[in-house]
């Protein structure tokens, strides 16, 4: 098999025909002035299927989170959230930079909190010290491997933080996976946050697009947010229907996905040399560790490259796998015995070299 079998994010996807067609065909209209059609239909039906009063769509994940957070949240602020968690590590300090922000971070069990871990975190009243406004959560958990949060912890820190005078926003980049492998829907999910993240573009298969969802006055506040973040669009009808199609025809298929990232994490099992991060994998994604004494992440990332398996090295013994709708349970499989023929040949010392691997 010689295809490209991308394993590097679910962020990879291309349009199908059919989405593409729902693309060429949607009405357009000027978002900013509130008259798209196509950007209307989306936002309407991702707050009925959340259960919230409005949504509000926006060019990406960094961008709804962070103006979440800037809705919540004045500058001087503090906002908790778990040590690995997106908003934290990959969104380039944008809550200090943008918003004047400050985080306390949490170190969970692969991304999963306990609202014991909270107690005792919120600031006293006292102008020494910022004020703490907000718990942030992630579901499920990119560092964590694709964890779904447990829904009764999620439950007890949402309680918690709401008995405390805190808001609470998800980050549900990647909710719907965690919907297909818990079976727990949508609604459910998000009824204990007062705000909620979707991205479109990850396991869903848009290729642009991501929305917030919430409460009509918070959504309100957040279109003044996106337009001083530069986000306000004009004809983005183009590509909120491919976000629209892939709502309506993409979130049940996740299940699929899910059972091919078992077939990499069993293959991960039975080859010498490597390890999974945690033993429990729940959704479409796969971090394994390399033992020092085989090779690097990043090597083997390149030997696996060479043969038209790839994936990316997210530390120096760390390699995350993605499954997603553009890579099939026979490219799975393929991919799963390259990657432990490739470990076997590096434990023999008959690896050939090969550029580093991507990193993220």
């Amino acid at each position: 098999m010689s295809d490209f079998i991308d394993l590097r994010s679910d962020t990879v996807t291309k349009p199908t025909a059919e989405m593409n067609q729902a693309i060429q065909n949607a009405p357009l209209g000027d978002d900013v002035i509130g008259d798209c059609p196509t950007i209307n239909e989306l936002q309407r039906y991702t707050a009925d299927l959340l259960g919230k009063e409005a949504a509000i769509f926006m060019p990406s994940g960094t961008m709804t989170n962070q103006i979440a957070l800037r809705v919540h949240c004045k500058p001087g602020d503090e906002f908790i959230c778990e040590a690995g968690c997106h908003v934290y590590n990959y969104e380039q300090g944008a809550f200090a930079q943008l918003s004047g922000l400050m985080a306390r971070t949490v170190p969970g069990d692969n991304g999963v909190l306990h609202v014991d871990q909270l107690q005792d975190l919120i600031m006293p009243d006292n102008e020494h010290f910022c004020v703490s406004k907000l718990v942030c959560l992630e579901n499920t958990h990119n560092r964590g491997g694709g964890r779904v949060q447990p829904y009764d912890n999620v439950e007890d820190i949402c309680n918690w933080a709401h008995e405390n005078g805190l808001k609470t926003h998800l980050d549900g980049a990647r909710l719907f996976n965690a919907v297909a492998a818990s079976g727990i829907s949508a609604a459910t999910w998000a009824q204990h946050f007062d705000t909620v993240s979707i991205c479109f573009s990850k396991g869903l298969g848009a290729p642009v697009g991501s929305a917030l969802v919430g409460p009509a006055d918070m959504i309100a506040q957040a279109r003044r947010h996106r337009k001083a973040f530069g986000g306000g669009m004009r004809q983005a009808g183009v590509i909120a229907a491919g976000a629209l199609y892939a709502m309506q025809n993409n979130r049940e298929r996740m299940i699929i996905d899910h059972e091919n990232a078992q077939l990499i994490a069993e293959a991960v099992r039975n080859t010498d040399g490597i390890r999974l991060l945690d033993d429990q994998v729940d959704t479409n994604i796969v971090i394994f560790l390399v033992d020092e004494d085989v090779t690097t992440a990043a090597k083997l990332a390149g030997a696996l490259g060479q043969k038209n398996v790839h994936c990316l090295a997210l530390g120096p013994q760390r390699i995350r796998m993605v499954t997603h709708l553009d890579v099939s349970t026979e490219q799975v499989e393929h991919a799963c015995s390259v990657l432990s023929e490739t470990v076997a040949e590096f434990i023999a010392g008959v690896a050939t070299d090969a550029p580093a691997g991507a990193q993220y």
